[in-house]
């Protein structure tokens, strides 16, 4: 995705942009406090937009020299679902997001932060492997 070849790759990075803005801006704010249960929804679906806008970040913007490992994509990968377990076990607890909300801050971090690694990862490993071919 240079940018002489397929300067479609900054429109489907506004897009994506665009549809993490509208989900976490919007969608969540307007349904957290009347509808909780639907709110949780729409943060589950954003984690999609904001996975992929890092994939094209780094498609987008990186620069490997050699084909880069997977490690950060798999440390990323690793550091959400072990979060998403801990928050899941802390709600079979009892120590639900509504009762206890800060219980589930530091797992909510982690899961983004993962996602990030993650959508960076898989972009720059997809950018070298489209530059060697």
């Amino acid at each position: 995705m240079s940018d002489d070849r397929h300067p479609g790759g900054y429109i489907l990075l506004v897009g994506a942009v665009l549809a993490t803005a509208i989900t976490y801006l919007g969608l969540v704010p307007r349904h957290f406090s009347t509808n909780p249960e639907r709110a949780v929804l729409y943060l589950v679906v954003g984690w999609v937009p904001y996975t992929i806008l890092f994939y094209l970040l780094g498609r987008l913007f990186s620069s490997p020299a050699a084909l880069p490992s997977m490690r950060a994509a798999d440390v990323g990968l690793g550091v959400a679902l072990v979060a998403l377990l801990l928050s899941l076990g802390l709600d079979a607890w009892g120590f639900t997001p509504a009762v206890v909300p800060v219980a589930h801050l530091f797992q909510a971090v982690a899961i983004y932060a993962g996602l990030a690694l993650f959508g960076w990862g898989i972009g720059r490993r997809s950018k070298a492997l489209t530059r060697r071919a």
